[in-house]
């Protein structure tokens, strides 16, 4: 830290700013001056806007990016509900009646990697609230892919801004506005409508995901922390245009046909077009994907006593129309040194009127111990809307017992947490097709808890509401 040693070296060059205006070319001289859409724009190109937020939107809040591509995206033949490939077919559906909610607390084990899966087609949902139709809600899910999308194939969702999580491989991720190299310790942002294309140069991969039917992420703000902290804004990275000119067939089943497939409402919708949807030459604006590494995190904490409450870690928020309170926060928990005096030092027992759902990236976490039927990368917890929670039994009493000396946690691990206002249903494949779910978590975590209560002390009555 602050910067992760990647394995996998960085291949690209970026922009760099949270929420930046920014522009890029690939060729000088594509991006016209002083205005957004001459009669006849520069080389010949097709000007088209694509808008993230209602044109009326607040200044403050608007999103939109200007694109400067060869040809424009609606040039392709209508749109056909898609079938399975290869048998596999994404676990997309997210209606109120397929979805459990329970208030028991769930771990997973491990989730499978999938060897014959792409990206699109290892998208499995767990859990979610909401209605991507009413732009309200979320969803998360668990990706695991074998191989490489079709290099004539893309991908979009209508539903909202997608914020994946890399737990382990590699993800080359081609988009409309050019690359990103993302990797194991690294997140990305994919927002609603734009076309990507994820490539796996390492072999299979799998992680995490969370998708925001409303609004879009942002930088918390940071209060009396002052003007620097948490995640900054220049560690964000945004590609740099980069294009193909795959546009000369008419033939739907030609050399350069592309496969577009999109999903709506959580169903999947495919079409064909003779000409490569990565062909824009130049963009501008401030809508587009972004990566972030969480070794850049600068962790906040406490120098004296207790421990904080968990929002201190929190990297992106999406705010709900109550201040303070979040559609969704993602929070990582990474390598920090403990301090605090008479303080027991894990996160404490709650309740929380959040939903809390947990993953590991790697290592372990330090309030849950591994092991066989623990909590280890690649798997996954939630505690939903005021369902108890808290160290395992056996993290308690070494907290308990500890030596309070400072103490550097987490060395070499990552966790996060996606963490809603709403409450959170579980589909049918994570409750029981993923056949992940610990029926023992309860009692391998807090079946053990010891009673330390001491007994009356001498004198008193235990009725403190009599004088």
């Amino acid at each position: 830290m602050p910067v992760t040693n990647f394995d996998f070296k960085e291949k690209y060059r970026y922009q760099n700013g949270f929420d930046s205006y920014l522009e890029s070319e690939a060729v000088s001289g594509a991006l016209p001056i002083g205005h957004n859409s001459p009669q006849k724009p520069p080389l010949g190109l097709y000007a088209e806007k694509l808008s993230g937020t209602a044109f009326t939107a607040p200044r403050h809040e608007n999103k939109q990016s200007w694109l400067y591509r060869i040809l424009p995206s609606c040039s392709h033949p209508p749109f056909v509900q898609a079938t399975p490939r290869n048998g596999q077919e994404p676990v997309l559906e997210q209606s109120p009646a397929r979805l459990h909610y329970i208030p028991n607390q769930l771990r997973w084990d491990p989730f499978d990697h999938e060897s014959d899966t792409d990206f699109v087609s290892g998208l499995r949902l767990v859990a979610g609230a909401g209605d991507p139709t009413l732009k309200q809600g979320l969803g998360m899910y668990i990706y695991a892919a074998g191989k490489s999308m079709s290099a004539q194939s893309a991908f979009y969702s209508a539903d909202g801004d997608l914020l994946i999580v890399a737990q382990d491989g590699v993800l080359d991720i081609r988009t409309e506005f050019g690359w990103l190299l993302v990797r194991p310790m690294e997140i990305a942002v994919i927002p609603r409508g734009v076309r990507y294309q994820v490539l796996l140069p390492s072999g299979p991969v799998r992680g995490y995901a969370l998708e925001l039917y409303q609004g879009h992420f942002q930088l918390p703000e940071l209060g009396p922390i002052g003007s620097n902290g948490l995640a900054n804004v220049r560690d964000f990275q945004a590609p740099v245009a980069c294009f193909s000119e795959d546009h000369g067939s008419i033939a739907l089943d030609g050399p350069n046909s592309y496969t577009i497939t999109a999903k709506f409402n959580n169903t999947l919708f495919e079409t064909k077009q003779p000409h490569t949807p990565f062909d824009v030459v130049a963009w501008h604006g401030n809508y587009y994907p972004y990566k972030y590494d969480l070794g850049r995190f600068n962790t906040i904490g406490s120098i004296s006593f207790d421990h904080p409450d968990p929002s201190i870690f929190t990297v992106l928020s999406a705010p709900s129309d109550h201040a303070g309170t979040a559609i969704a926060d993602f929070v990582i928990f990474p390598p920090r040194w403990l301090v605090g005096e008479d303080t027991f030092r894990p996160p404490w027992y709650h309740r929380n009127t959040m939903s809390e759902f947990m993953g590991l990236i790697t290592g372990a976490y330090d309030a849950k111990k591994g092991g066989k039927g623990g909590f280890v990368p690649g798997g996954a917890s939630l505690h939903n809307v005021m369902s108890g929670h808290g160290p395992d039994a056996a993290s308690y009493e070494g907290a308990r017992n500890a030596e309070l000396k400072p103490q550097k946690v987490g060395e070499g691990s990552c966790a996060f947490m996606f963490e809603s206002c709403l409450m959170v249903g579980v589909t049918d494949w994570g409750l029981e097709t993923c056949h992940k779910v610990q029926e023992d978590y309860n009692e391998h975590s807090w079946g053990g808890v010891k009673v330390h209560w001491k007994g009356m002390p001498e004198g008193e009555k235990g009725q403190g509401h009599l004088l």
